[in-house]
């Protein structure tokens, strides 16, 4: 067995300017790959998620949309066209169902943005305990969804409910909660208002404290009052947060299930004895999952996510249309 030894004038070649110059091109072509390559790969892993549990179902669910699948067999099932649609956009406990999510989300996301902004205006100034305070509003948000029906059912029961014997108790004639429609729609609305009102006033909460505090220096030598500061100074200051939290309250009011689920009291729990208190996503669950009409379903689910991004757009149209009047 031999060991080669390179000899001193092999050595030297391998240090000699070329040699030095094509390791030196390879080091700056593995670090051009690197600064290019690199942050794709660091958010590759958001959009493999997002894909594999966003854009598939999205995807997946227009495919079923257009086929007639009322079990989820593993052939292909018929294809009927928009077939589908047009059961689901003459069927009147789907529509009655748009009414019913509409008439939830107005009671629910218009009070609660204007109540949390309150609040968040409460909480971000000089007040005693504001730590407290501001753990005290989020307290509702961590209450899990079934504990919050219970607390709600017990104080809009039909029979036993402690609102009824306040009412009962001045002469007034007891309330159906979950019989009449616009009361049930109340009630509902909240335990939305109750639960989400907290954690959207800590959003505002955080933008507010973001605002330069010499704007209200400023504003306070000019005469303006607390009241007319948070209309002057914090509002307009706080705009985009405002935008987000009415787009994500929009898109979360237009898919409320839990509540209208667990609120029904009926063996059916189909959003009450005549769907008075059914909304869309619940609709979407019984089609799908207990009657098993997946392309029905499917269909309604498209419609409900077309509705929501026309809304989206729409606030989107209408924000930018208020800033440049503004600007």
């Amino acid at each position: 067995m031999s060991t080669r030894l390179d000899s001193p004038a092999e050595a030297a070649a391998d240090a000699t300017p070329a040699g030095n110059h094509a390791r030196l091109v390879r080091r700056r072509r593995l670090s051009r790959w690197d600064l290019q390559l690199s942050p794709y790969l660091y958010i590759s892993p958001f959009f493999i998620l997002f894909g594999l549990v966003g854009l598939f179902p999205l995807i997946y669910t227009g495919y079923l949309s257009l086929h007639d699948w009322d079990r989820l067999y593993y052939q292909r099932g018929e294809y009927i066209g928009l077939e589908n649609y047009r059961f689901v956009l003459t069927d009147p406990v789907f529509l009655k169902s748009l009414v019913n999510t509409f008439s939830i989300f107005l009671m629910s996301s218009v009070p609660q943005v204007i109540v949390a902004v309150a609040v968040a205006a409460l909480l971000d100034t000089h007040l005693r305990g504001r730590t407290f305070w501001r753990m005290s509003v989020l307290l509702p948000f961590v209450v899990a969804p079934t504990a919050a029906v219970l607390i709600f059912g017990s104080l809009f029961a039909d029979k036993y409910g402690v609102v009824n014997a306040i009412l009962d108790g001045i002469g007034l004639e007891p309330i159906r909660w979950h019989v009449d429609r616009w009361w049930s729609h109340f009630a509902i609305a909240g335990m939305v208002n109750w639960r989400w009102t907290g954690y959207n006033a800590l959003i505002f909460l955080a933008a507010m404290q973001a605002v330069p505090r010499d704007l209200y220096e400023s504003a306070a030598l000019d005469g303006a009052g607390r009241i007319r500061q948070v209309f002057s100074v914090t509002l307009p200051m706080i705009r985009p947060t405002m935008i987000f939290v009415i787009v994500t309250s929009t898109i979360g009011g237009l898919q409320i299930f839990t509540e209208p689920r667990l609120f029904d009291d009926t063996p059916q729990r189909e959003g009450g004895p005549d769907h008075q208190y059914m909304t869309s996503t619940l609709y979407i669950y019984v089609k799908g999952i207990e009657d098993q009409f997946y392309g029905r379903a499917s269909a309604a689910a498209w419609v409900l996510f077309l509705i929501i991004v026309g809304i989206a757009l729409l606030n989107f149209g209408i924000t930018r249309l208020v800033t440049r009047r503004q600007a």
